[in-house]
C-alpha cells in the first residue's frame, strides 16, 4: 500500500530527474520521507520514466541492479531491485562520456542479454529466460547516483531510476546456447590497469536468474518484459569511479572488448 500522495510522487519524481539531467545531487528523499515503502518507491520511477516519455524519450532496456548475494546482505536486502534504461544513456562502443553531464560516476562491467518471447511472472523461471534469450552481449554500465556522497537507502535509489546515467555496448554478440554465462570471465582496465575481475557466476549465480526476478518482479505491477527487450543483468565487477582523462576497456571472454573514454 502506498503511503505518500499522487502529488508527493510527481513532486519527487520532478525532483530527481531534475538533479539527473542538470547534474546536481540532492539528500536522500528518505530523509523527508521516513516511511515511504518499496511500492512508493517504484511509483516515483515509474513517474520519472512516464515523464521522459511524454517528452518523446524512448525507453530502450531494462536493467537489475544489487544482483550480487554479498552487496544484497551488505545492504540488508533480500531482493535486487530494477530501472529502465533511456535512448540517451546509450553511449557507442569507443565513445566519450561526458562528464559534465555526471554527478560522481562509476563503471560496472555486465552481461546484457535481449530477449525474443514475452517474459512473465510470477512464476518465470531461469529455464523460461533461457528459452528467451536469443543473443548475449557485454555491456558497461556508468552509474551515477543523484544522492550526495553516495549516501543513501534502497528506497531513495530505486526511487532514483537506481542511478542509471548512461551505458555502452558493443563487442560481439553470441547466442546464449554458445556461451556458459557462469563461468564467463570479465576483466575492466582503466587506463591500461587492470582495476576489477569476475565471472557472470557472481550476478545471483547466473545472469539469467536476474532477469527471471525482474520478471517476477514487474508482475506485482501487472507488467511483462515484452519480446526484443535489452536487459542488463547487473554488475559483475565492482563499481570503480571514474574521472575525465579515463580511459575504461573492458574484455570479455568470447564476447570480445569495450571501451569508453570519460571527457
Amino acid at each position: 500500500m502506498s503511503t505518500l500522495s499522487k502529488e508527493v510522487i510527481a513532486e519527487l519524481a520532478e525532483h530527481l530527474e531534475n538533479a539527473e539531467l542538470q547534474a546536481f545531487d540532492v539528500k536522500k528523499i528518505t530523509d523527508d520521507y521516513p516511511d515511504m515503502d518499496w511500492e512508493d518507491a517504484y511509483d516515483i520511477q515509474w513517474e520519472i520514466r512516464r515523464r521522459k516519455e511524454e517528452r518523446g524519450t524512448r525507453i530502450v532496456g531494462l536493467k537489475m541492479g544489487l544482483t550480487s548475494y554479498a552487496k544484497m546482505s551488505q545492504m540488508g536486502v533480500d531482493t535486487p531491485i530494477y530501472a529502465f534504461l533511456a535512448d540517451y544513456f546509450s553511449v557507442p562502443d569507443g565513445g566519450s562520456v561526458k562528464t559534465d553531464e555526471l554527478i560522481h560516476p562509476k563503471v560496472e562491467a555486465e552481461i546484457a542479454v535481449i530477449t525474443n518471447k514475452v517474459l512473465r511472472g510470477p512464476g518465470c523461471t531461469v529455464a523460461h529466460v533461457l528459452d528467451a534469450i536469443s543473443s548475449v552481449l557485454p555491456a558497461v554500465e556508468i552509474i551515477d547516483s543523484r544522492y550526495e556522497n553516495f549516501r543513501f537507502d534502497l528506497k531513495s535509489v530505486v526511487a532514483d531510476n537506481a542511478s542509471s546515467s548512461r551505458f555502452v555496448t558493443g563487442g560481439n554478440v553470441k547466442r546464449i546456447e554458445n556461451l556458459d554465462l557462469k563461468t564467463l570471465g570479465v576483466v575492466m582496465e582503466i587506463n591500461g590497469e587492470i582495476v576489477a575481475t569476475g565471472a557472470g557466476a557472481s550476478v545471483l549465480g547466473h545472469p539469467a536468474a536476474s532477469v527471471a526476478m525482474l520478471a517476477n518482479m514487474l508482475a506485482e505491477r501487472n507488467e511483462e518484459i515484452p519480446a526484443g527487450t535489452f536487459i542488463m543483468t547487473g554488475g559483475i565487477t565492482a563499481a570503480v569511479a571514474v574521472k575525465p582523462g579515463d580511459n575504461v576497456c573492458v574484455r570479455y571472454q568470447d564476447l570480445g572488448s569495450i571501451s569508453m573514454n570519460f571527457v
